[in-house]
């Protein structure tokens, strides 16, 4: 590593070297929850707070402390911290960790360790938090010694952030953060690490032949994942989708990185997609991949997706290109700065663009997505849970949302229209339980802006506990829980894949009365059972200057359609009440033995193995 500069020596303890790296590094808030070996750090946040540096959120659980600085890096792309102590503490991290790690989330974790010389012996509350989050976070240190901290915090935070974004794990010995070191700060930037050298510039060669393909193109497809979220390049996509006429789908990632209310926007692809995405991807012939990275929800059969298409695969990750599908053009570098060379590129040719090239292909895009629109039922009688989230989008247009996982969140994706960042969700680890604490992050780091945290009644109970949060720090989240009564996903799954025997899905025995649990933390609890008292018990609860937990019953087996069922492709969806002949799409045929619905023909049959 390399120093800018070198600033004056001070004798220092290294839990001051530690808060003070932090504060340089810009920290304002830290999540967190004290313990044994993290005390001497914690007496330092102590005096950090009363000096105005920083804020320190205590959570109710240490899972909670590593969900809320994960949405605190999403709202902000800024680097979310949190603390926790050893053994159990560190442990009660792993999940938080891991969905950062999956969702590529700029993080710094700390954990407290027991001193140095009792580690490995088993000593009380002592955990190889090292050993166990290596395979989920993007780097991870050790602070053997008080002089490093300054050094390592720095590394933490500039690996974190560059590159393709993840968590770094810095785990601290009690004894280190009490010794007196000679402490040099390390400010931002100076780091150079001659082994870490991610790639921003693409390949001139390769833009110009994925250039050439664009314009080729009579069926292109735009396909944006979080990657263009993560590099602020929601511009440059607009950009390339409007010069060449390219329809745009995003993944769950992706949402807001273009605007769905534009005529080009095809809205979510996958499993829980729109059917006109899904029917995009299954008859274009050029798929551009931008900051995505083929996973299996998104793509459904793999052999079947975009199987006539050729590729062209935009990430700053080399590990990711070619991990899934071959493109015929790779391209490795930040989003950003790839679209903006192609742009600028494209200029300079002069752009000798056919604009009809791509005319007929988008009126096929537009009649589908007249006959297979996204509509929210209602029924008599009883709310539908997709008019419920429909109608807080329509007063809350602009809001920060977060969501857990399941069937709600799958309804938020499609009926949710927000801008950059505004989308808030676990995608690859889809973790129940991170909408509630992620609120908490991204509130905290947009205090001027709503923040909605749209939850389901099983999801919401895995961290409830956070409303004790939001009370004790003023954090004014609204929650809106989709209350069925079920794990409603595993119902559907159930009742569609497994006879309707449901197993341990049922949620209404034992539930609690959610709005008395509110009452019981000090938030506004309020209950929504018809159709007439939505609309303004919305309005309430957004004009309300507090936390607010908003219960909304509704109908008890609603199924998410359009849904591609495991193992079929992506034009093979079930919930449609009928379908289009597709240039390219496999034809659905029913098990003759068991019955089993989307059995691919010359396919064994994934229920009872009987061949089609």
């Amino acid at each position: 590593m390399q120093l800018q500069q070198r600033s004056t020596v001070q004798r220092v303890t290294g839990a001051f070297a530690l808060m003070d790296s932090l504060r340089r590094h810009g920290v304002k808030h830290i999540f967190g929850y004290p313990g044994g070996a993290i005390l001497p750090i914690y007496d330092e946040v102590y005096r950090s707070e009363a000096a105005g540096f920083v804020k320190h959120i205590l959570v109710r659980h240490e899972q909670g402390a590593a969900h809320a600085a994960d949405g605190y890096a999403r709202a902000t792309g800024e680097v979310g911290v949190c603390f926790a102590t050893s053994g159990p503490g560190a442990t009660n991290l792993v999940t938080g960790i891991a969905t950062a790690h999956m969702d590529s989330i700029p993080m710094v974790i700390i954990t407290g360790q027991v001193p140095r010389k009792a580690i490995g012996s088993d000593a009380f509350q002592e955990t190889d938090i090292y050993g166990i989050t290596l395979p989920i976070v993007k780097h991870s240190y050790v602070v053997r010694d008080g002089r490093d901290m300054a050094r390592i915090v720095a590394e933490a935070f500039y690996i974190a952030k560059t590159g393709r974004p993840g968590p770094v794990l810095i785990d601290i010995p009690k004894d280190v953060g009490v010794e007196a070191i000679d402490y040099v700060p390390v400010e931002p930037g100076s780091v150079r690490l001659p082994g870490y050298r991610p790639t921003v510039k693409g390949n001139p060669r390769q833009i110009g032949q994925a250039l050439k393909l664009i314009r080729q193109s009579e069926r292109p497809l735009l396909y944006v994942g979080g990657g263009a979220i993560s590099a602020g390049a929601h511009a440059e996509v607009k950009e390339l989708a409007e010069r060449f006429g390219l329809p745009v789908t995003t993944t769950l990632m992706g949402i807001g990185a273009f605007d769905e209310h534009h005529p080009l926007a095809v809205g979510m692809l996958g499993m829980h997609g729109t059917a006109y995405a899904n029917f995009a991807v299954t008859e274009c012939d050029l798929l551009i991949a931008v900051g995505a990275r083929f996973d299996d929800r998104v793509t459904g059969k793999l052999s079947e997706f975009a199987s006539r298409a050729k590729v062209i695969h935009i990430d700053i990750d080399p590990a990711e290109v070619a991990k899934v599908r071959a493109p015929d053009v790779p391209i490795v570098g930040d989003v950003r700065q790839v679209l903006s060379d192609l742009l600028e590129r494209s200029k300079d040719e002069g752009d000798p663009t056919n604009p009809d090239l791509t005319k007929a292909w988008l009126a096929r895009i537009d009649t589908w997505r007249t006959d297979y629109p996204l509509e929210a039922p209602q029924y008599h009688g009883v709310l539908s849970p997709q008019e419920v989230i429909a109608e807080v989008g329509r007063q809350a247009p602009n809001a920060y949302y977060t969501t857990d996982v399941g069937q709600h969140q799958m309804w938020a994706a499609q009926f949710l229209k927000n801008g950059p960042r505004r989308w808030i969700s676990s995608a690859g680890l889809g973790t129940m339980g991170f909408g509630l604490p992620a609120a908490m992050g991204a509130k905290v780091a947009v205090p001027d802006e709503e923040v909605i945290c749209i939850s389901g009644d099983a999801s919401f109970q895995m961290n409830l506990q956070e409303l004790g949060t939001l009370a004790q720090h003023g954090i004014h989240v609204k929650t809106m829980i989709i209350n069925n009564g079920w794990q409603g996903m595993v119902r559907q799954w159930q009742e569609a894949f497994y006879d309707e025997r449901y197993s341990s899905s049922n949620m209404q025995v034992g539930a609690p009365d959610f709005v008395k649990l509110a009452d019981a933390y000090g938030v506004k609890g309020m209950l929504v059972e018809s159709r007439d008292e939505l609309s303004h018990a919305i309005a309430q609860m957004l004009a309300h200057e507090g936390p607010v937990l908003m219960d909304v019953r509704v109908k008890k087996d609603e199924n998410c359609y359009p849904m591609v069922p495991s193992g079929a492709s992506n034009a093979q969806m079930i919930g449609l009440q009928s379908r289009p002949k597709l240039d390219q799409a496999a034809e659905l045929v029913y098990c003759s033995h068991c019955g089993a619905k989307n059995v691919s023909t010359h396919k064994f049959c994934p229920e009872c193995g009987t061949k089609s």
